[in-house]
């Protein structure tokens, strides 16, 4: 996804500490510029689908780009 010349972009990134244990997935994002990196989050939370945690890194990326702007 594109915004003002910054790419971003929400990861969902499969967490199951035991076979178990329910799925879930830790959220992340990245934010790019002309192809380099500007920022990376981390991880941002834990969350029940792979689309709540994609979203939240797409959130936490938009915000990012907001106060580059």
């Amino acid at each position: 996804m594109c915004e003002d010349g910054y790419s971003i972009w929400g990861h969902a990134i499969l967490q199951q500490a035991d076979i178990l244990q329910p799925e879930k997935y830790a959220a992340g994002g990245t934010i790019t510029r002309n192809n380099r990196l500007v920022d990376a989050s981390g991880v941002l939370g834990l969350f029940d689908t792979e689309e709540e945690a994609q979203y939240a890194g797409l959130s936490w990326a938009r915000a990012g780009v907001d106060s580059h702007g």
